[in-house]
């Protein structure tokens, strides 16, 4: 017998037993997108190599060595996307509706790094991310992260802290950055190997280093915020200042720069102590500079992104509880007429009361049988359609989750029963 084929590693199904926890997720951000005026965009998941390689930045771990990239039949180099908002942005400038327009835009969906697999990081990760173009000022800023916290609200997590940073203008970090290699160059014999990779390639994602043994390091280097430029600084205080009125807690943490080489200006994390090692829920910032690298024209622009299986994780951390995808009624039939019979009165119960949700036994079986099938599928009652209920024109109901006993109602007033009893 050949082996059997098993789901390639970091990679996972997701089962109708969990499924219901994704869509009570989906639920609320559509509703939350919409009533904040985003609409939803939807990228491939394929795109040219070279779209990464220029947003993202050559010298960053994803592109080096987590991107899923391959050559396709013509000789292109085409990669799985590791994240959304360099899609987002091409897709923008291909179809014109970046230039001189204002966007608000989210989307959903799986995005690949070829990482260790581990609790909160897989291969195949699924992503919800928000993104905005066409706004230059602060105001923008405090909204993404009234939005965030507002989103916690929604989906009752709590214990999620902001932590807020400003990269300065473009010109401010390249000569920001400039001063950083000259000071970590004259400690070069301290920085580990992954440092002293990304020492003239990405020079700024040192101080985001893990390793105990760079906190000395780290904790001595030059602050960016003593090389900020005037306008920088003017937009970090006036943010501040909305989240202030918000009512928005916040920590500003000079050492945050994010991973991504896109940005500039505002950065935030939203970060949690519920999930171990992994507790970063939420991330984002302003990225005013990307349009023009991709080839569009200047456009201010700002967004976020959460991993959705590290929000679920950390919903079931919190012990939230999700409503059970089960139907209301199960609908037991016995005999070939009421197999006939049954279908035409499910469906006119669906017609009648559209939030229904009715499972209709199909494929015979005992009574027993079909009463163990009622039971597991946790609806609330079993309709029983047989041959003397056919004669009758009325259906046996019996409820399943109380100790009330059985009744027998016409046909005519099973509508008006159903909508009595709320089911």
């Amino acid at each position: 017998m050949s082996k059997t084929i098993q789901s390639i590693r970091g990679m996972h199904d997701v089962l109708p037993d969990e499924s219901h926890h994704w869509q009570a997720f989906e639920e609320v951000v559509r509703s939350l997108m919409s009533r904040y005026g985003y609409r939803e965009i939807r990228m491939p998941a394929v795109e040219s190599t070279d779209l990464f390689s220029r947003s993202i930045g050559e010298v960053t771990d994803i592109v080096e060595k987590e991107m899923y990239t391959f050559d396709d039949r013509n000789g292109d180099m085409l990669t799985l996307r590791p994240e959304g908002t360099a899609g987002c942005v091409r897709a923008g400038i291909q179809h014109g509706i970046l230039h001189n327009q204002v966007q608000r835009l989210w989307y959903m969906g799986p995005m690949f790094r070829h990482e260790r697999p581990q609790k909160g990081r897989y291969r195949q990760f699924h992503q919800f991310g928000v993104e905005s173009f066409g706004i230059a000022d602060p105001d923008l800023d405090a909204e993404l992260i009234i939005l965030g916290a507002r989103m916690w609200k929604s989906l009752q997590l709590n214990d999620i802290r902001l932590e807020l940073n400003t990269l300065g203008s473009n010109q401010a970090r390249t000569e920001y950055r400039a001063v950083l290699v000259d000071y970590l160059t004259e400690h070069r014999d301290r920085l580990d190997d992954d440092s002293l990779r990304r020492l003239d390639g990405n020079p700024l994602r040192i101080l985001d280093s893990k390793n105990p043994a760079m906190k000395q390091v780290i904790e001595g280097a030059p602050s960016l915020m003593d090389h900020l430029d005037t306008a920088s600084v003017e937009h970090f205080e006036q943010l501040k200042l909305y989240l202030d009125d918000a009512g928005i807690e916040y920590t500003v943490n000079p050492r945050l720069v994010r991973g991504l080489d896109y940005y500039c200006k505002t950065v935030f994390e939203w970060v949690t102590d519920q999930l171990g090692a992994q507790g970063t829920v939420c991330a984002g910032g302003r990225y005013d500079g990307l349009v023009e690298q991709l080839g569009g024209r200047p456009t201010a622009a700002a967004g976020f992104a959460l991993g959705i299986e590290r929000l679920l994780a950390l919903r079931q951390a919190m012990n939230i509880p999700i409503p059970h995808d089960h139907p209301d009624i199960y609908l037991l039939l016995q005999g070939e007429s009421s197999s006939r019979k049954g279908l035409l009165l499910a469906e006119k119960l669906r017609d009648e009361n559209p939030r229904l949700k009715i499972l209709s036994n199909c494929g015979g079986g005992s009574f027993k049988s079909q009463m163990k099938k009622a039971d597991k599928s946790g609806a609330l009652i079993a309709l029983i359609l047989g041959q003397q209920e056919i004669a009758d024109d009325t259906v046996t109901v019996k409820f399943l989750r109380e100790r009330r006993d059985q009744q027998t109602i016409s046909q005519n007033g099973l509508n008006e029963f159903i909508k009595q009893y709320q089911v």
